[in-house]
């Protein structure tokens, strides 16, 4: 491991993933940046000690150490950039599918294009100049005809502004991006390194920093195993590092196994913890509604205007919230509720961002009501309540959760005249305040069903152990004290099952 650390030059890069116009590689010895290989965590114990060895190992001792564990955990979140920094002028390439008889597409193709551009316009700094859709019919194994690849070229070529493309599939395979690179001389970009790189500047929280970090690992796995540097030092003489065993390639496919493994293990610590914060909300007995929808429906805009609270600041743009947070409402009851907003939904959202960000989308299975939001201004509404649909199912939550999902339609003051045909569904402004206490009334009714509650004004009296008894096994709301009868008629939100045990114990 000496002569690795001895290769180890400040500057160079591990990971070439987006930096720029692509440029020919002539140093013959592959790139190892110093971040690149501290990321993945410190020299081991044994034969993989560092030169005075005795470096700290990644044993039990470093996971019962808080500043340990938070130091790793910061070296994991030492990134390269995903996409070029500063002004980028795109063109958008959209393969649209043709001759699919009888296979019903996710989205139509205007609406798919019209969401690539939104994805693009929340990059500061990024635009796109040109829109290009080419017909294909086998857009998962060859996305373009040589005929039709030859006249995108000459497009592309022929429009000097162009800086980049991004080409509007989910993912592509690293000799197709080396390839179209090459034809057309600009850096190309696939749907999930879009997604991706928005995911991370939107993350704020530790924990959703590090599940972006934990999807960004098949990419650069990928990006490791088809890097021609690597490749061609198999046919060196000095193949292996001073009678290591290992090449350089194979010390960076297990320093990239080690850092999943160091991801997976922080994320697992904060799992504990939410855990543990789901274990006090269910013993201080608050009942729980996850609001979900497809990304920038108002989710965020509706909370605030449910709770009132005023620190939340809502943003106009694609995947605003990553962060899974809670907010405290009041329902008419003064039954208190609360609100988990969580990230938006996406038509083709890559699976590797679904798969890390599952951990902390499975506290929707501990909640007591799903509030799902829908845009009706959209166009494209019932293809996106589709997709959410799909996602929730995909996630395995319980029936009995799906089944009494809540459905709201938003933004009804952009619809002049909206009426929401399902009969069920209930139609609001969150901007505006319209239809939120009809909506708050009915989280209600789904809140007492759902949990087996009922809201009952008892009459108890003061001297007696009643009261005390409501407090610790019910949800007092209101007490109003009675002093000429040395009573109290009490509401509150109360189990059937407590009910009957309070009727047992303090019969009238």
């Amino acid at each position: 491991m000496w002569a690795l650390r001895a290769a180890v030059r400040p500057g160079l890069r591990l990971f070439r993933v987006g930096r720029g116009r692509p440029v020919p590689r002539t140093v013959p010895w592959p790139h190892y940046p110093a971040n690149a290989l501290s990321a993945t965590g410190r020299w081991g114990s044994g034969s993989r000690d560092g030169p005075r060895g005795g470096g700290r190992g990644s044993g039990v001792g470093d996971e019962e150490d808080p500043h340990n564990e938070e130091e790793e955990e910061e070296e994991l979140l030492c990134r390269d950039p995903l996409l070029p920094a500063g002004t980028q002028r795109v063109c958008l390439v959209h393969p649209e599918v043709k001759g699919e008889a009888g296979k019903q597409r996710l989205t139509r193709a205007e609406w798919q294009v019209a969401e690539a551009t939104a994805l693009v316009h929340t990059l500061d700094g990024w635009s796109v100049v040109q829109t290009v859709l080419v017909p294909t019919r086998t857009p998962d194994r060859k996305f373009f005809s040589k005929g039709s690849l030859e006249d995108l070229t000459e497009k592309i070529r022929g429009c000097p502004e162009i800086t980049s493309v991004f080409l509007n599939v989910e993912r592509m395979a690293v000799p197709t991006k080396r390839e179209l690179e090459a034809a057309w001389g600009v850096e190309v970009f696939d749907r999930f390194t879009i997604v991706l790189h928005i995911f991370r500047c939107n993350a704020r929280t530790k924990e959703a920093r590090l599940q972006v970090a934990l999807a960004e690992i098949p990419l650069l796995r990928s990006n490791l195993k088809n890097d021609p540097t690597h490749l061609g030092q198999q046919g060196r003489g000095s193949r292996y590092i001073m009678g290591s065993g290992e090449s350089f390639s194979q010390i960076q496919q297990r320093l990239l196994r080690d850092k999943e493994v160091k991801i997976r293990r922080a994320l697992e610590r904060l799992r504990g913890k939410r855990h543990l914060l789901r274990r006090q909300r269910t013993k201080r007995e608050f009942p729980v509604v996850s609001v979900v929808g497809y990304t920038n429906c108002g989710k965020t805009t509706l909370i605030k205007a449910l709770t009132g609270d005023t620190t939340i600041q809502p943003r106009d743009q694609l995947f605003a919230t990553l962060d899974v947070t809670t907010h405290a409402g009041s329902l008419p009851s003064r039954m208190t509720v609360l609100y988990v907003d969580t990230i938006g939904f996406l038509s083709q959202l890559p699976h590797g961002l679904i798969e890390s960000f599952s951990a902390t989308l499975e506290d929707m299975a501990h909640s007591d009501l799903i509030m799902h939001v829908r845009d009706v201004s959209h166009p494209d509404s019932e293809l996106q309540k589709a997709t959410v649909l799909s996602t929730l199912l995909g996630l395995r939550l319980p029936s009995p959760l799906l089944d009494s999902m809540l459905e709201v339609h938003n933004k009804v003051d952009l619809v002049p005249g909206y009426c929401p045909p399902e009969p069920n569904a209930m139609a609001v402004s969150a901007l505006l305040g319209r239809g939120l206490e009809e909506l708050k009334a009915e989280v209600e009714e789904a809140i007492l069903r759902a949990t087996g509650r009922r809201v009952l004004t008892l009459r108890v009296m003061l001297a007696g152990p009643q009261l005390s008894w409501l407090y610790k096994e019910a949800t007092v709301q209101q007490v109003d004290v009675l002093p000429e009868a040395g009573a109290a008629l009490v509401k509150v939100t109360i189990s059937n099952a407590a009910y009957g045990k309070f009727q047992k114990l303090f019969p009238e």
